[in-house]
């Protein structure tokens, strides 16, 4: 049957109506949603309030009120971040650090499939030493920066507010320099509802709260590109390319007074239908059962090779080899072994999760760089 002009055109106008069409309307839209975005010093609670909403909704039912959301909703977290972490440690042979690490790798996964490697770093930061600030490396999912994208905001969360560490942040523009703080901070509008970023503030929160005021350290949010798709360029060579970036992190970072910890929130492989994939990783089939020995596989190589902090290896092979199983993070990965200057990175556990059905299993790790 022929297609008319006139289904195409109601097609388009309902596209356009909801701002799904770069227009007039689209730009409203957006400038909008900007206009917000800059309006508060704190990003709203996304992922972190969801998360907190569900463990609600699991003792009181789907008709649990916001408010009962609110009222019971941060201790739930808390509760549940606690046994997380106790089960996490259950069987650990070093369960604690002696003192607070220059950097760690955790997942940016939901915690149902990520729990476990959140809990392997932030169980053992416990007992150490508590930092004066948070530098949280994540990854742009959707945003339009085409290189490293800074933020000037704090994160809420069901357990409370971070505030961002603005002096820092100011360092380190002025390190950069005008035209690079430029690039940083054009694409700010990336980090509204980036999960990569907020899913680790309430473990911060929780983990390093200060006991005798209450106060949380000052974080920072920054979105780190993929350096294997144009050597650490930006991508269209517009963007903050990552060179520039670890030279003036790691000099603010040494002028800065009190403790900086960078986390590295990065997952690793992503295989299943959901990303493209024809066959199933679930199963005793032999293709399914060869889809996770080679997931597994390459995954073990490129984590050989962040041990030895070696991050130039890194991109050389995942360039080399197209980045088979689709490691999302590692620019993050990379800046933060190149802005500690590490020997070695010690990892503390691996794991992989997907779903029931088949159609996704992403791998992600648990580490630290003393």
């Amino acid at each position: 049957e022929q297609i008319t002009e006139q289904p195409i055109q109601q097609l388009i106008a309902q596209l356009d109506d909801a701002g799904m069409l770069e227009g007039p309307t689209f730009e409203a839209l957006r400038d909008k949603v900007r206009e917000q975005f800059d309006s508060s010093d704190v990003l709203p609670p996304a992922a972190s309030a969801d998360f907190a909403d569900a463990l609600v909704m699991q003792e009181l039912g789907e008709e649990a009120t916001d408010e009962q959301k609110k009222a019971m909703g941060p201790q739930k977290l808390a509760d549940q971040l606690d046994s997380f972490m106790d089960e996490a440690m259950k069987k650990a042979e070093d369960p604690a650090f002696d003192t607070l690490p220059r950097a760690v790798i955790a997942p940016h996964l939901d915690y149902g499939r990520g729990w476990l490697n959140y809990a392997h770093t932030y169980a053992r930061l416990r007992v150490a030493d508590r930092p004066d600030r948070v530098i949280i490396l994540g990854t742009n999912h959707f945003g339009q920066g085409t290189g490293v994208v800074g933020c000037d905001k704090g994160y809420e969360t069901p357990l409370g507010t971070c505030q961002a560490d603005s002096e820092f942040l100011d360092t380190l523009k002025s390190k950069l320099g005008s035209e690079n703080a430029e690039k940083l901070m054009a694409h700010r509008f990336d980090h509204e509802r980036e999960h990569s970023i907020e899913l680790h503030i309430p473990w911060i929160q929780h983990v390093f709260r200060n006991p005798d005021s209450g106060d949380y350290p000052k974080v920072l949010g920054i979105l780190v590109h993929d350096p294997v798709r144009n050597n650490g360029e930006s991508y269209d060579g517009n963007g903050l390319g990552i060179d520039p970036f670890v030279e003036a992190l790691k000099a603010t970072i040494a002028e800065m007074p009190g403790k900086t910890l960078l986390v590295s929130s990065a997952d690793l492989s992503h295989i299943g239908k959901a990303f493209g994939d024809q066959h199933s990783f679930l199963g005793d089939d032999e293709q399914a059962k060869e889809t996770r020995d080679r997931v597994l596989k390459h995954d073990q190589e490129m984590i050989d090779l962040i041990k030895q902090a070696k991050a130039d290896e890194l991109i050389t092979s995942m360039s080399w080899q197209q980045n088979p199983t689709r490691w999302c993070s590692i620019g993050n990965l990379v800046v933060t072994m190149r802005a500690t200057d590490a020997d070695e990175v010690k990892v503390l556990h691996y794991a992989a999760a997907g779903d029931q059905q088949g159609m996704a299993l992403v791998s992600s790790m648990a580490g630290a760089i003393f």
